[in-house]
């Protein structure tokens, strides 16, 4: 039998970019739908739930899932044709690329960053290689190859050292023990407040919320739980997040296989999650904890499920209280 389809192991900044597309959601729709396909097969969802998860053809999630095996993320960005020939070689082009992309400090260049004008000069004095090409056909250039003017950003690099062994046993029982799977984790918290978003409307006529300076409802927290078998998503809010509220959560992936059998639940590390008194209920009842490595939590699968329920029942709300909006909640997650 063939192997199913799925990325291949995500780097940190890989898995916290994706994560980060997904929690924001200020992006193209195509970029965030790819996203979306991504993170979900990071996280161990088979073709089948991913193209269900987006409404999209199966074929086009296995399509990007092996265009992001070959080149990574750059296959989140459409491929546009069109326009005149090149008047630059490819070689002359990733030449232009690569000496945008190097700090200028490490050419010999003595500022901090490029300019437009500067790469442009710079371009017309490299030794060996004299590349002329105007201010505007260099931004075009730069643009239809991915790189923008970006400000810099500082990342998280897993230092679990047990990050390795971690990812390793999430993906074997993901892939050998789906029925048995289960994933948790809180999203929140949850206030309540007139939250923009986005909707179809006619143009130049936006919707308008109301806007809101107070906050008398305090917040919730949403705790989910997924089965990778069944593809279920079902949970309860809080109004706090704990080892209590975990340990309830955890009872009803139990009930959901009451047969005795060993059950694994990914979740991350957590205090909350790995507190003593859940360690014994969990010993008690073979409820194997498998913990994400520290500052890897895309790799728990009930991450990509969590982004449809902040664009669909968050975004563009107006929730009065913290009854509607659980249902909203329980609604959404119902129709997954």
């Amino acid at each position: 039998m063939a192997e199913p389809v799925r990325v291949r192991r995500l780097s940190d900044q890989e898995g916290q970019r994706l994560q980060q597309i997904v929690r924001r959601g200020s992006t193209s729709s195509v970029r965030y739908r790819r996203t979306m396909m991504l993170l979900a097969s990071a996280g161990g969802n088979r073709v089948p739930v991913i193209a269900q998860l987006v409404a999209a053809d199966e074929d086009t999630v296995r399509d990007l899932i092996h265009r992001f095996n070959e080149i990574g993320l750059a296959c989140l960005d459409p491929k546009w044709a069109g326009g005149r020939s090149r008047l630059l070689s490819p070689d002359d082009e990733d030449f232009v690329v690569a000496t945008a992309t190097t700090r200028p400090v490490g050419l010999g260049q003595p500022f901090s960053r490029w300019s437009i004008r500067k790469l442009s000069a710079y371009l017309r004095e490299v030794h060996g290689r004299v590349i002329r090409i105007g201010c505007e056909a260099l931004r075009c250039l730069l643009s239809r190859r991915g790189v923008t003017f970006q400000r810099t950003k500082a990342w998280k690099e897993s230092t679990d050292p047990q990050r390795d062994l971690k990812l390793e046993r999430i993906e074997h029982v993901l892939e050998h023990l789906p029925d048995r799977v289960f994933a948790f984790d809180e999203f929140g918290p949850l206030g309540i407040r007139p939250t923009t978003g986005s909707c179809w409307t006619p143009q130049n006529r936006p919707q308008r919320i109301p806007a809101t300076y107070h906050r008398t409802h305090g917040v919730t927290y949403f705790h989910g739980c997924y089965s990778i078998g069944d593809d279920t998503l079902w949970g309860v809010n809080r109004r706090h997040k704990g080892a209590v509220q975990s340990l309830a959560a955890l009872k009803s992936i139990c009930a959901a296989r009451p047969d005795g059998a060993p059950i694994y639940v990914i979740t991350d590390n957590l205090s909350a999650h790995k507190g003593a008194k859940i360690r014994t209920w969990a010993k008690k009842h073979r409820v194997e904890l498998c913990f994400t490595p520290t500052n890897a939590s895309w790799a728990n699968p009930i991450e990509a499920h969590f982004g449809p329920l902040r664009q669909f029942t968050l975004a563009n709300s107006h929730h009065p209280n913290h009854t509607v909006q659980p249902r909203a909640l329980h609604a959404m997650r119902s129709e997954h």
